[in-house]
């Protein structure tokens, strides 16, 4: 019960302040579109730059970690894409949205600031691994999927495809703010005091901005759509993503318990609003990826409460 209390609730309640602000009419959708834009276009990459920049990219970026998180996160994805597929009858491209839902774990606004209130600001530096290969990796595999099932009968080549994929992922504001932190990394090179004291300024605001404007976001995102649909992307996103990569850091790597805490604890987050943002630009699933937002973040209270009382 300490644990809900000192540790996940306050999180949820920036959360929830957001959406009944959302829902007495204080916090209207222009405002709500404007907060959320500044914090992933801004504020969310300047924090990853800031925490990037830090990093002991030698020490942090343990291959073993990254697999485990990672091996879940496709698995859930196979999964999820079948289930759409096989069971569900729904159209490829919904599969593949579907899929994605399952696969983008919202490791930066829930997984950091949960994983700092339970074992302090020192212990992200594995969510800062896992984030820094998060959105790349993920958006270029989703996108490349997409494209590839769009692109099937058109004559379109494979080249063309991943040309198209690798201008998409290279945009995105988060993939330029972590690039941008690894580079001023790996080069050793001081960043000016007075550069460094405007970014962190930046980068404070950016959990708690973004945090308040997610409540506003998913006020947007009434429940519709298939209900089985959505109750397999939650049950894959909330207990087999995280339940997969405990076992392989546990069992299967031995990893020490800062690694399998920030592992396990990035896996079990809810999916990501990105998630329905990448629906929503291919026209595909849009209800059912909203709606698994809403209802995954509610239900990952009680979820990551049991997976805090699992972990060491």
């Amino acid at each position: 019960m300490q644990a809900l209390i000192e540790v996940i609730l306050p999180v949820f309640l920036v959360i929830g302040a957001g959406y009944a602000a959302s829902w007495r009419g204080l916090f209207g959708p222009s405002a709500v579109e404007g907060t959320m834009h500044f914090a992933q276009t801004f504020a969310v990459p300047v924090l990853l730059f800031v925490s990037i920049l830090h990093v002991d990219l030698g020490q942090d970026y343990d291959l073993r970690l990254l697999v485990s998180f990672y091996a879940g996160a496709f698995a859930c994805f196979g999964l999820g894409y079948l289930g759409a597929l096989r069971l569900f009858a729904r159209p490829a491209t919904d599969a593949v949205a579907i899929g994605f839902c399952c696969l983008f774990a919202n490791s930066l606004l829930l997984g950091i600031p949960i994983t700092q209130r339970a074992y302090g600001e020192d212990a992200i530096a594995g969510n800062l691994a896992i984030i820094s290969v998060h959105s790349p990796l993920l958006y270029s595999f989703g996108i490349t999927v997409m494209e590839m099932t769009r692109a099937r009968g058109t004559g379109l080549s494979v080249g063309r495809v991943l040309l198209r994929s690798l201008r998409a992922v290279l945009r995105t504001p988060l993939v330029i703010g972590i690039g941008s932190g690894l580079i001023v990394n790996l080069s050793g090179l001081p960043l000016p005091e007075v550069l460094e004291a405007a970014t962190s300024m930046i980068a404070r605001a950016a959990l708690p901005v973004a945090l308040f404007a997610l409540g506003g976001v998913l006020f947007q995102y009434r429940p519709e759509g298939d209900m089985r649909t959505i109750a397999m992307i939650c049950l894959l996103s909330l207990v087999v993503h995280p339940a997969i990569t405990f076992g392989l850091a546990r069992f299967g790597f031995g990893l020490d318990a800062a690694a399998l805490r920030s592992g396990t604890l990035t896996a079990a987050m809810a999916p990501g609003v990105n998630t329905y943002l990448f629906a929503n630009m291919y026209g595909a699933a849009r209800r059912v990826a909203a709606s698994s937002v809403l209802i995954a973040t509610a239900a990952s209270v009680a979820t990551v409460w049991v997976w805090l009382a699992l972990l060491p």
